[in-house]
């Protein structure tokens, strides 16, 4: 398996879906064309958390016709038409994307999160949240480098600059105080994605709010950064302590092609041990007949813990 950006293989733990036999695909039965949500908007106490890479635009005669961003777009307005999370980690989106996306999701929507280079520009990881339960308290963009406050730097071996968005939130349905963090670990030093980790799990432990984290780590479940990342229960992985499971665990990096259960998940989804998990997915719906991304959307519902119970 290869990740898209320089066709170098991510660190990654191949896993089987329990019970599942043989590769298994999407094809024919979960890869429909008809729309539906894997999710969909969901009440209060519940919050419809997602990540998706969706794939930076390429150019508009890129030799690949499956990454044109031109074919790929009205898939991806459909499928977040279809789902209105109400909190979006996006990876690889360029600015003329976070508005194609803003606008997708509907006017209610804010964003927080520019692009990772030295003047706010190229790939971004932008949070997605919707207005109408999410009040933004604060956000900082920070890179993941020796110098944090450095916009555009590297240090660890990474040759792209990686970022960490943080924002913080209050849940107007319940008042309660969240935070989200997202990011798109190095896909060539496995020494980058390491130190990356281990920033993000001080900062969530720093902080000590309940946290959901959405990411595209261009790792697997045995990986070092996943390792860390959960280390001492710092945080918890989603699709494993979901109350109930809305599709197969398929392998994140489809590549456009039918998804299959014997690939990695490199895309995830964690939280802080005390948010409750009802449900999680992997999206492999295609709408219009056409993979939105070469990535598929990872979802959780989750509900946020009392005040004074553990984060």
């Amino acid at each position: 398996m290869v990740t898209h950006e320089h066709g170098t293989a991510p660190e990654s733990e191949p896993r089987r879906e329990a019970g599942a036999s043989g590769a298994g695909t999407a094809a024919g039965s979960a890869a429909d064309d008809d729309g539906a949500a894997v999710i969909g908007p969901v009440a209060a106490p519940g919050l419809h958390v997602m990540s998706w890479n969706i794939r930076r635009r390429t150019g508009r005669f890129h030799p690949r016709v499956a990454d044109r961003w031109h074919r790929r777009a009205p898939g991806v307005r459909a499928l977040l038409h279809a789902e209105r999370p109400t909190l979006l980690g996006a990876q690889e989106v360029l600015a003329d994307q976070s508005h194609f996306l803003a606008d997708s999701l509907g006017g209610g929507y804010g964003v927080v999160g520019h692009g990772r280079g030295p003047r706010g520009g190229g790939e971004a990881s932008p949070i997605f949240y919707d207005t109408d339960r999410l009040e933004l308290l604060d956000f900082k963009q920070t890179a993941l480098s020796d110098a944090p406050h450095r916009p555009g730097s590297t240090s660890w071996g990474n040759l792209i600059p990686r970022v960490l968005v943080s924002a913080r939130f209050r849940d107007l349905a319940t008042t309660h105080e969240f935070l989200a963090l997202n990011t798109h670990l190095d896909h060539l030093s496995a020494r980058s994605r390491l130190r990356s980790a281990r920033v993000i799990r001080e900062h969530v432990l720093r902080l000590g709010l309940p946290t959901v984290l959405t990411a595209d780590f261009n790792a697997g479940g045995a990986s070092a950064p996943l390792v860390e990342l959960l280390q001492d229960a710092a945080l918890a992985e989603t699709w494993e302590s979901a109350e109930h499971h809305d599709s197969h665990e398929w392998g994140t990096f489809a590549n456009y092609r039918a998804p299959r259960r014997d690939r990695s998940r490199i895309d995830w989804i964690l939280a802080t041990p005390g948010v409750r998990v009802l449900r999680a997915a992997i999206n492999a719906q295609r709408h219009g007949g056409v993979w939105a991304s070469d990535h598929l959307p990872v979802h959780a519902v989750v509900v946020l813990p009392e005040e004074g119970e553990t984060p």
